[in-house]
């Protein structure tokens, strides 16, 4: 009973769209919480040097990285299904035996599924390096504004 109700609710469409925006929503509010700790940490870093705002950077570029590749991943895994099913319906509507459908089933998964991880990863690299890029000048641009907005004896006290 308990069995086959867990099945007919499973094979809705809406409970794994539920189920990715649950996902999409606890990954949104963890790396909330990440981008407040960088912050909070970056403004208690010592503020003579550029290695802060290059950690933190980093640690920016890291998290949108992570997060574009998060949202890429809820397209392309509808998008790999739908590719696979119609290979592997092209394939039987070809004559393939069953033998041979199952085992070229087998390595167009592997081939469909090794060229959207290289995609994932290659997109997600390029957000992450992008994002890195512009928060380390924005982090430099807002350090450099807060410095000389103080004025000198302000900048001398907070080294103090």
């Amino acid at each position: 009973m308990a069995t086959s109700l867990l099945m007919a609710a499973l094979s809705k469409r809406r409970t794994w769209v539920c189920f990715f925006l649950l996902v999409y929503a606890l990954l949104l509010s963890f790396s909330w919480s990440l981008l407040v700790s960088i912050r909070s940490w970056y403004a208690a870093a010592p503020a003579d040097s550029p290695w802060p705002a290059l950690y933190a950077s980093v640690l920016y570029g890291a998290v949108f990285g992570l997060l574009s590749m998060g949202a890429a991943l809820a397209v392309a895994i509808p998008a790999t299904l739908v590719t696979w099913i119609t290979v592997l319906v092209l394939l039987a509507f070809a004559g393939k035996p069953r033998r041979a459908l199952v085992m070229e089933g087998r390595r167009v998964t592997a081939d469909i599924s090794s060229v959207a991880v290289k995609i994932l990863l290659r997109e997600g690299n390029l957000v992450a390096g992008v994002c890195a890029a512009a928060s380390f000048f924005a982090l430099l641009h807002n350090h450099n504004h807060n410095n000389s907005s103080r004025g000198p004896s302000a900048a001398a006290d907070h080294h103090l």
